[in-house]
């Protein structure tokens, strides 16, 4: 059996537009499956400096530079709690509050050449990388999932299935680019839980959150910001969407998640209200989406 493409690559996020792009810059034949329809949220919206290289590679650095998304020069982490926690840092602030901060041009890093990042809308950026890897040569198949892959021939099969229809699609490789879903990992059965990143989060976005609460000055307003609870392995994000808009996000245990019968207002708001200054924060900005649940490993 003949393949049809040298590469098919299961999901269509980063990691699978950035992998299509790569191959497909190489000269391989390349089908990537997606299937949702972008564009589409997500989350994990605040990029770090080891992007850089890759999207200048890829070649759709500036079509990211064009979308105007807010750029992320730092990173900030705060505490309201008094134990000792100088080793990471930390310096008091007169309001009440404990942070630590660092710059990203603070350190060179092999192919950053820029003082920053960028925080993203996830739906405009992955559509991005999305048309740069159909741009450099890779066929994009949305709105198909992937059932099982056949392994037992020569060469793989993907079951790529549109509505009540299905097609085996013979690839020489498969590239497992599927996320959270781990398909060929739970396919195979060689997925295995991480017991300390056993995390879930709960997230949204808001309008005219104030970020000038927990910046130091004005040029780190629009860091990325994570402040920890005085709740065991819990914390939350701030990040940058727009000039007014800003995503917010609990992450905590998977445990936890009983303690709340499975209530993700109750288990966002409760949280946060063990940092009385971000809670008020919240409660005085607009609420933009549903909150949402994201059972996985955050990093």
């Amino acid at each position: 059996m003949e393949a049809e493409y040298d590469v098919g690559i299961i999901g269509a996020g980063p990691a699978g537009s950035a992998a299509a792009a790569y191959l497909a810059k190489a000269g391989l034949s390349v089908a990537m499956f997606e299937r949702a329809n972008f564009p589409r949220e997500h989350v994990g919206e605040s990029l770090v400096p080891a992007t850089t290289p890759v999207l200048l590679e890829i070649g759709c650095m500036d079509a990211v530079e064009a979308a105007g998304f807010p750029k992320k020069y730092g990173a900030a982490w705060t505490s309201a709690e008094d134990r000792e926690i100088d080793h990471l840092g930390f310096r008091n602030l007169t309001d009440g509050f404990r942070t630590a901060e660092i710059r990203f041009d603070e350190r060179d890093q092999p192919g950053v050449d820029r003082a920053y990042t960028y925080h993203v809308d996830r739906g405009l950026f992955d559509q991005i990388l999305l048309k740069n890897a159909e741009a450099s040569g890779a066929q994009v198949f949305q709105g198909v999932s992937v059932g099982q892959v056949d392994f037992s021939g020569e060469i793989p099969r993907i079951e790529a299935k549109l509505g009540g229809r299905s097609v085996d699609i013979p690839v020489a490789m498969v590239v497992d680019a599927s996320g959270r879903r781990t398909q060929l990992g739970t396919q195979l059965g060689v997925k295995r839980p991480d017991p300390v990143f056993n995390q879930y989060a709960v997230h949204s976005w808001f309008e005219d959150f104030d970020r000038n609460a927990f910046a130091t000055d004005p040029e780190r307003m629009d860091y990325i910001y994570i402040h920890f609870l005085p709740v065991v392995d819990t914390w939350v994000w701030q990040i940058p969407i727009t000039d007014t808009i800003t995503s917010v996000g609990v992450v905590s245990q998977k445990r936890r998640l009983r303690d709340f019968a499975g209530d993700t207002e109750r288990f966002f708001w409760e949280t946060l209200a063990s940092r009385p200054e971000l809670f008020d924060l919240l409660k005085n900005a607009r609420q933009l989406r549903p909150l949402k649940i994201v059972l996985r490993p955050v990093a």
